[in-house]
């Protein structure tokens, strides 16, 4: 089809009237559609139902340290918890902390005790005229919500299927002792499903910060969460190479097993120097007694071992495989060659990335919603919701049926569209 770049402004209002035709059609269906977070969808769920078994009031509820996970103990994970989550983040459980159900709090934790306490003896953050987070973009919302919440202003950071635009994270960490952070979702990255090449990672475990309690927020939320056998994506380990180069202690790494097993039953970890943990149990300690043993031992006598995870994640992956290649093959059939929009195609992850033109993000997902179909809203993908060019939409294949999820799909092929030739035509 002609590009509607290449349209004169009668062709261009003659689309838009045939295309309103088609929206008003989709206005009358009274959809009741979400594609706005990154959810397993039932079938999903339904595929670790037997871990609810392995567990009874018959069964040996002891570790095999000894411990009873019934009572206190194990502040950090049970010993087999952290063999399985290690195995898992590929770091030595030495390195490990096993945590409740949720990474995001680990991550939100670790921020605000940098701000109450400070991290290895450095100021706490609170203390300082103005503390800094670099931020990806686009990223994930639940990352920049955290800085936001604290109050630390955040710099974004270009991506590209690469990584972070490294020079520019050079170069400002160097200068700039209030830098204090970066947010990273190294595989499948949220939303662009892009893995940081080698060299990235590689220049991360090298930056000189000026900073001394300067750290990586590492967050391997999807470390083996592939959608193909045959075409994955690997990064090289950054606790491995930040070791190599000099500065064992400036990342922490997070993971969890919420696309896993269970969103919100699950077990999270975090993996960092043994430096790092010691400042982090001092905290960790006044918090808690210990998290939860009974479902960490439920996670590792349902796998077994890292092979058995590796096993479910194929399952995984068998369900939402169709999913993200018939979205993609809907965006191409609607939307190849009118030039006014490009998409990512991740080999594993959960969500596919969308840069519309300029200025149209919004009117895109507010046309959505209006025919019924709720998105993730446009600009959540920026610090502070604020998406400069408003062009960026995240979608989220994963949770809706097949059926649905075509029609979603294809009602946002034609918001595109329209929102686009409206724009054009205010050229």
């Amino acid at each position: 089809m002609k590009s509607y770049k290449e349209m004169s402004k009668e062709e261009l209002k003659a689309e838009g009237a045939r295309l309103n035709e088609e929206y008003q059609k989709f206005l009358a269906k009274n959809l009741h559609l979400d594609m706005s977070r990154g959810k397993p969808c039932k079938e999903q769920l339904d595929i670790s139902m037997g871990m609810m078994d392995v567990l009874n009031s018959k069964v040996d509820l002891r570790c095999e340290d000894g411990t009873d996970c019934r009572n206190y103990g194990c502040l950090d994970g049970i010993p087999e918890a952290k063999q399985l989550l290690g195995d898992m983040m590929e770091n030595h459980p030495d390195n490990i902390i096993i945590y409740g159900n949720s990474s995001l709090n680990v991550m939100y934790d670790t921020v605000a005790r940098a701000m109450t306490h400070g991290i290895m003896g450095n100021t706490p953050w609170c203390r300082l005229d103005k503390v800094k987070f670099l931020c990806p973009v686009p990223g994930y919302d639940r990352h920049f919500a955290i800085t936001e919440y604290f109050g630390i202003e955040m710099i974004p950071v270009p991506m590209s299927p690469e990584g972070p635009d490294m020079d520019m994270v050079e170069e400002l960490v160097r200068k700039d002792a209030a830098i204090k952070g970066i947010w990273c979702v190294p595989k499948y990255s949220n939303p662009q499903g892009y893995s940081y090449s080698d060299a990235t990672v590689r220049r991360f475990a090298r930056l000189e910060p000026a900073a001394t309690d300067f750290r990586i927020f590492w967050d391997n939320a999807y470390c083996i969460h592939h959608l193909y056998d045959d075409d994955q994506d690997y990064l090289v380990e950054i606790l491995a190479e930040c070791k190599k180069a000099g500065h064992p202690d400036m990342v922490y790494k997070f993971a969890s097993t919420s696309k896993i097993t269970f969103p919100g039953s699950g077990i999270a970890a975090l993996a960092t120097s043994l430096n790092n943990l010691e400042d982090i149990k001092k905290q960790l300690k006044n918090q808690t007694i210990g998290h939860d043993k009974v479902n960490q031992l439920r996670h590792v006598r349902f796998f077994k071992d890292i092979h058995g995870m590796t096993e479910h994640m194929r399952k995984h992956a068998d369900i939402i495989r169709p999913k993200f290649e018939m979205v993609e093959q809907m965006l191409s059939e609607g939307l190849d060659g009118l030039e006014i929009g490009t998409w990512t195609k991740p080999k594993g992850g959960y969500f596919i990335s969308f840069d519309a033109l300029d200025g149209c993000a919004k009117e895109i997902v507010s046309k959505a919603k209006k025919a019924g179909v709720v998105m993730t809203g446009a600009g959540a993908t920026w610090p502070y919701g604020k998406d400069p060019q408003d062009s960026n939409i995240r979608i989220a294949p994963t949770l809706p049926p097949v059926e649905e999820l075509k029609t979603a799909t294809e009602l946002f092929v034609l918001c595109v569209k329209l929102a686009s030739v409206e724009k054009l035509l205010e050229a």
